[in-house]
């Protein structure tokens, strides 16, 4: 039984065996004479196929390669070039008085490091008090212009030596004004809901002022920022369950003055550096404008070219005329001195003793560095007047008649910059601030609410009816007088000194208690007790 024709593969097929082959089956020897003769002539006319395309081909590839070696040339050349036009104008901009980024980098990096704080903690204050809105946002306007004009003034001190006290004050007005401007703007908005805002700013940003301040400038801004966080304290006492964005400001705005204290005790550890080599500071900061070091020397110049023949006899001639003149001078003898001017007995010293009796010239003494707290302050009204429900007492000097007599409970008093002064509250007040008063004296029948003194020195308070609580806050000197009927009031202090509360006894006598300054803590193996302490001296 054989395969059926479908499966033709299984069946070899004889036709289609090559030539050679059936010839190899035959005798046994292969007989390529035809097929190499036809693959010879098949090779023949390839390999000139391949040579024509080689050549067409292989010379546009040399073309092409020619043109992009021309192209790397061409942009090698055009890079050089940018190089070199890239030198001349830095050259140029150095001989002109300008320079890349406005400072020379040897003494830029104070400024870059005041760039960062700008950058960082600053942002995020802006940021934060144009969330906020409102008059937090018009008050962080103003601190950025102000720290914008302290590093046009640390600009000028990198590149210029300290001038002559006069002119230092006159250097540090601008600086000056912005914080007047930012103190003013807290005082017209005292009524603003956000008034613990703007004085939390206004209380601080006299710090900027420690360029004027000679030795350790460092705790100067550290103190400026224990005032801003009294404030503070009550910002994130009103808005730390309500919202945010004010505990967020809070902390941007304390950041500030804690980099700022890193950023002199790095740059500035023992006051402001002043550049030792540059000009004297200008006389006004508006007339700085930001110097550049001087430019580098010139190239050398090209080989001198020859000269001709006829004129190397002249430049000789000269040079050797220049020198003859020289050594004729020298030559003078006795007849050099002919020129000089003569002194008479009475000019001379020895000869002249009432010489020695005049005074000599003497040099004022100035002062190294300038006090912030000197900055003048230009005097404002005296203000008693009714704003809302707030009693404004203000800026009174001298004044011992002061009376408030129309008051109601919802009302409350404000008492601010008054100097050896006396004012009486009558009736029944909501509450009562005295806010940076010296010398004052207050009297008042009864207050619903808290009696709170801050920043205050030598005032002295008394008490006709009743009060709950009374608060003394960085107030140095402060007598209480309390009535039989307010003896039960809280009294609650904070960093302050040379407080006494006095008792009633009998119908106009008083008897002295002073309010412990110094306190010692102790560990009892569970919490801190703390207790007063009584130095015996």
């Amino acid at each position: 039984m054989g395969f059926p024709k479908s499966l033709g593969p299984l069946r070899t097929s004889r036709k289609r065996i090559p030539r050679y082959r059936r010839a190899e089956e035959k005798d046994g020897t292969v007989n390529r004479t035809g097929w190499t003769v036809r693959f010879q002539r098949a090779t023949q006319h390839q390999c000139a196929e391949r040579d024509f395309l080689t050549d067409h081909f292989g010379a546009q590839r040399k073309e092409v390669c020619t043109m992009e070696d021309l192209i790397q040339r061409l942009e090698q050349a055009v890079t050089r070039l940018e190089h070199v036009s890239t030198s001349m104008q830095e050259s140029n901009a150095m001989a002109n008085g300008t320079c890349i980024n406005g400072l020379d980098r040897a003494v830029c990096h104070c400024v870059e490091a005041f760039d960062v704080l700008l950058g960082g903690p600053v942002s995020d204050y802006l940021k934060h008090s144009r969330a906020i809105g409102k008059e937090v946002e018009k008050h962080a306007e103003m601190v950025k212009r102000a720290l914008q004009t302290e590093r046009t003034f640390l600009e000028m001190a990198a590149t210029h030596q300290e001038p002559a006290q006069t002119e230092l004050q006159d250097l540090l007005k601008p600086i000056s004004d912005h914080i007047q401007e930012i103190q003013n703007f807290r005082e017209q908005n005292r009524g603003s809901c956000l008034f613990n805002h703007l004085s939390a700013v206004s209380e601080s940003i006299p710090a900027l002022g420690w360029v004027a301040v000679s030795q350790k400038p460092g705790p100067y801004v550290k103190e400026m920022n224990d005032a801003a966080i009294f404030y503070t304290n009550r910002v994130l006492k009103d808005y730390k369950e309500t919202d945010k964005s004010h505990v967020d400001w809070v902390r941007s705005y304390l950041l500030i003055w804690t980099e700022m204290q890193s950023f002199i005790k790095q740059h500035h550890t023992t006051g402001l550096v002043w550049s030792k080599t540059g000009p004297i500071a200008p006389a006004s900061l508006l007339d700085f404008t930001t110097p550049c070091p001087p430019p580098p020397p010139p190239p050398p110049g090209p080989p001198p070219v020859f000269s001709d023949d006829d004129s190397e006899p002249h430049q000789v001639d000269r040079t050797a005329a220049q020198r003859s003149e020289l050594f004729a001078q020298l030559n003078q003898g006795v007849g050099i001195t002919k020129g000089l001017k003569h002194v008479t007995d009475e000019q001379k010293s020895h000869k002249n003793p009432n010489l020695k009796s005049q005074a000599s010239p003497t040099k004022n003494k100035t002062p190294n560095s300038a006090d912030p707290s000197t900055v003048s302050v230009q005097k404002r009204p005296p203000l008693l007047e009714l704003e809302g429900k707030k009693w404004r007492v203000e800026n009174f000097q001298q004044k011992h008649d002061l009376v408030i007599e129309e008051t109601e409970l919802k009302q409350v008093v404000y008492v601010f910059n008054c100097n050896n002064s006396t004012l009486q509250v009558k009736g029944k007040i909501n509450s009562i601030i005295v806010d940076n008063c010296k010398k004052l004296g207050l009297v008042f029948e009864n207050a619903v609410g808290i009696v709170e003194i801050i920043n205050s020195k030598s005032v002295q308070l008394q008490v006709l009816g009743m009060v709950p609580t009374i608060s003394i806050n960085k107030t140095e000197g402060c007598q209480v007088y309390l009535s039989k009927e307010a003896l039960n009031c809280d009294i609650v202090s904070a960093k302050s000194s040379e407080m006494n509360i006095l008792i009633p006894e009998g119908e106009d006598d008083y008897r002295e208690f002073p309010v412990p300054e110094q306190f010692k803590t102790i560990w009892d193996g569970s919490k801190l007790v703390t207790e007063p302490t009584e130095i015996a001296g």
